[in-house]
């Protein structure tokens, strides 16, 4: 059974970082995408960053510059660094994988197959 976990989240104040981890089990994903979403109060749920399997990396615009994502496949689990975290960005963060190899970026949410159960992020003013 594949599972993703997510750590990490928690309050921070604006201007602060945090690191988020997504730690996978019941396979591997070297091969694969991995991506963070995340979605806020009556929001959908939006791409924030993703990671190819040559570790290759893609972001949303509004986080370019601010966040960092990684991955240790030794470990199965991927990062998303946040520094910089201003007020728009507080919400539940999802970590997501991929079944299988793409050799494109996958932004969508309908092209992962796994996901965790989220982590919120709080940020004060």
């Amino acid at each position: 059974q594949v599972q993703l976990v997510e750590s990490g989240g928690g309050l921070v104040q604006a201007g602060g970082s945090l690191r988020l981890s997504c730690a996978a089990s019941g396979r591997t994903f070297s091969s694969s995408a991995m991506g963070w979403f995340r979605q806020a109060p009556g929001k959908e749920r939006e791409f924030v960053a993703t990671i190819m399997w040559n570790g290759n990396t893609y972001y949303q615009d509004s986080v370019k510059g601010r966040f960092t994502i990684s991955r240790d496949n030794a470990k199965n689990t991927t990062y998303l660094q946040m520094t910089s975290l201003n007020p728009e960005d507080p919400a539940v963060y999802y970590c997501a994988a991929a079944r299988s190899y793409s050799r494109y970026y996958r932004t969508d949410p309908t092209g992962y197959d796994y996901w965790g159960q989220g982590t919120q992020v709080t940020v004060s003013s």
